[in-house]
């Protein structure tokens, strides 16, 4: 079966400046990477891959155009993430007020989170993130008629999927190399600070944003 490659290029290309644009699920994955290693931020990016494929079924399905029509549904959703980016924004401030001697005592002591902890962060990261649902309804629309065939649907389902494992991954990978780690070593406070105040600002933004 024949595709329109225009079509299909306008989908990916949204996709792409959607999900590889800096936000909290990206900065977060930053962070872990630097912070923590590769492996760490590879769960977390298994998170946030797997709630991007479930936003990604939710509209093939159109599911998620219904969700749109429920006001309060929504609303709940913005609140939901709101909180969640709030206490992100919390936890990243802390540590950029934490002198590097005493965040050094206090990983020490702490007990290192398992993969599949990272993994339920970066899944209800995303899971919570309106923005996600909305984005993706905009992909799956973008440049598609109504004679769109279930067939050019589910090649733009599986074209975002790999798309969105070579983002993900890619800024895990990417910045838990170790020129990366010893920058954000040099300037871990600084970036901290700018990570909580992507956090606070998106998180205030969901919990004012009315539908």
């Amino acid at each position: 079966m024949s595709f329109d490659l225009h079509h299909l290029l306008l989908v990916f290309a949204a996709y792409v400046v959607g999900a590889a644009s800096p936000g909290p699920s990206n900065m977060r994955i930053m962070g872990v990477a630097m912070h923590q290693g590769r492996r760490p931020a590879l769960s977390l990016a298994a998170g946030v891959i797997s709630g991007s494929f479930f936003w990604g079924s939710m509209a093939a399905t159109g599911i998620s155009a219904v969700l749109t029509e429920y006001v309060h549904a929504l609303d709940i959703l913005k609140i939901l993430g709101g909180v969640y980016l709030l206490f992100l924004a919390i936890k990243a401030s802390r540590s950029a007020l934490t002198s590097d001697e005493k965040l050094t005592k206090e990983l020490t002591a702490a007990p290192s989170a398992s993969s599949f902890t990272l993994y339920k962060r970066g899944l209800l990261m995303h899971l919570t993130n309106p923005k996600a649902l909305l984005g993706w309804i905009a992909t799956m629309t973008l440049g598609l008629g109504p004679e769109t065939s279930t067939t050019t649907v589910t090649v733009i389902l599986i074209g975002c999927a790999i798309l969105s494992v070579t983002i993900f991954c890619g800024y895990a990978i990417v910045f838990s190399t170790a020129p990366m780690i010893r920058a954000y070593r040099r300037a871990r406070r600084w970036f901290e600070a700018i990570l909580a105040l992507v956090f606070g600002i998106s998180g205030i933004k969901l919990l004012l944003a009315r539908t």
